[in-house]
């Protein structure tokens, strides 16, 4: 699974996807002069005004083969699922995001680092049922001095619709050869559901893995539930069963978790109760901790990567530097993380003193929710920030992408590499405007990346 090539012998981050017929998608073209594969990512992303492929044919080819899935009702409350136009992202910058994933890895396999990691960790990040917790999201800004990174996360959203908005995706520009794709589209398909195969082997070895369930309170009224559905499609066209629920439907019998008659084998958990600490999540924890049900990704996961407190580690040269990991990873490592740090009662005064430079993040916090831009912060919200542990990093301005060519149609960009083992498996983009990344913003949403063949 690891390092797999696609059939014309690219590697994962080279991969290029077979354009699309005209009846797949209809693109339009790039008046432009600079949208060319000789222009800089630069210019590419301030004035080539492509769009990836006309909305209307898109909606029509999902609908086509996914069904209901990719309904007209699906898209009618997520209209901005899918961004209008392409982000551009340099070979060397892709290149530099994939040697971040593997030095983190490498950072995080360290005793140093996870006995640092597990005292501001739940108790139950310490059980260690085996597997390695699933696919992870790591998010950057580019910058003119490198990609920086942002924070990561377990069970990130976005990668099984990247995947398949690949397949659907069409290069725009007047030479449209001279693009390539990062990874999407069939191959990437596959990768995705290899990580769950991947997974429930570590644990169940040769075990036949038979019925997964997606699992997410409330799940139709989550954005990303068409990904949900998307996900169990998938593991049904790979022979197994996959049930799409709320963790209240499930019940313990017999040792066993069951949806109605089904026996659950394993559990693609999209909860953000990450140390499963609810009563209404009680019945997985136990299974969980009895090890009668493989759960990925799974608290010790998030406490090893996403907990937002790790990246004060990671940013802190002596720390690194006593880690035991190899000077290579700590070099690539401490380039790219932005100074951060916890804030504390004794360090609180000098914070507020320079909130404009700062972004504010609760440590277990996700999807951008109860985070604050210091120089939108008010004294109010402030004082609640005191409440529950946060961390405050250094402000990294995103990167932009215009998408026409009034200042009104310049997004914001935030690349998220998906990744698992420490190598990369997808890499897409979000756009958006305002102060975090949405879903809402006209033309913004999920972007394919372009890149430059090498």
């Amino acid at each position: 699974m690891n390092g797999e090539r696609d059939a014309s012998g690219s590697s994962p981050m080279l991969g290029r996807e077979t354009p699309l017929t005209a009846q797949q998608g209809a693109a339009k073209s790039c008046t432009s002069s600079d949208c060319s594969p000789e222009s800089s990512v630069d210019a590419l992303n301030q004035t080539c005004f492509c769009v990836t492929i006309d909305e209307s044919d898109l909606r029509k080819s999902l609908h086509g083969e996914f069904s209901d899935i990719f309904s007209p009702a699906m898209w009618s409350r997520h209209e901005h699922l899918f961004a209008t136009s392409p982000v551009f992202v340099d070979q060397s910058t892709l290149q530099t995001m994939a040697s971040v994933v593997a030095s983190i890895e490498e950072v995080v396999r360290t005793r140093a680092f996870q006995d640092a990691v597990m005292a501001w960790a739940p108790e139950i990040a310490r059980f260690d049922p085996g597997p390695l917790g699933g696919l992870l999201g790591y998010d950057f800004h580019l910058t003119a001095s490198g990609p920086r990174l942002i924070e990561i996360n377990t069970n990130p959203g976005g990668a099984f619709l990247n995947a398949v908005l690949g397949r659907f995706q069409r290069q725009c520009c007047k030479d449209e050869e001279g693009f390539a794709t990062a990874p999407v589209g069939v191959v990437a398909e596959r990768w995705l559901v290899e990580v769950f195969i991947g997974e429930w082997r570590m644990q169940r070895g040769d075990t036949p893995l038979r019925v997964v369930a997606i699992v997410d309170d409330a799940p139709p009224e989550q954005y990303l539930y068409p990904e949900f559905l998307l996900v169990g499609e998938l593991l049904r066209r790979r022979g197994m069963d996959a049930i799409v629920c709320d963790p209240r439907d499930l019940v313990a019998r017999g040792g066993r978790l069951y949806h109605g008659d089904a026996p659950i084998d394993l559990i693609y958990n999209r909860l953000t109760d990450f140390s499963l600490a609810s009563p209404e999540h009680a019945a997985i924890k136990a299974a969980y901790v009895a090890g009668t049900v493989v759960l990925t990704p799974h608290p010790r996961a998030h406490a090893l990567y996403a907990d937002k407190r790790n990246l004060t580690l990671l940013c802190d040269p002596a720390f690194l530097a006593r880690s035991g990991a190899s000077d290579g990873a700590v070099a690539v490592v401490q380039q790219a993380v932005p100074e951060t740090q916890v804030v504390t009662a004794e360090n609180r005064q000098r914070l507020w003193s320079r909130r404009r430079d700062l972004f504010f993040k609760p440590a277990t916090g996700y999807g951008s929710r109860a985070a604050y831009r210091g120089d939108k912060l008010t004294k109010r919200v402030w004082d609640q920030i005191s409440l529950s542990p946060y961390v405050a990093q250094n402000v990294i301005v995103p990167s932009q992408r215009r998408i026409g060519p009034s200042s009104e149609q310049a997004h914001k960009v935030d690349v998220r590499v998906y990744a698992y083992a420490g190598e990369v498996k997808l890499v897409a983009a979000r756009m958006y405007r305002g102060q975090t990344t949405n879903m809402r913003t006209p033309g913004g949403g999920f972007s394919p990346v372009l890149t430059f063949p090498q």
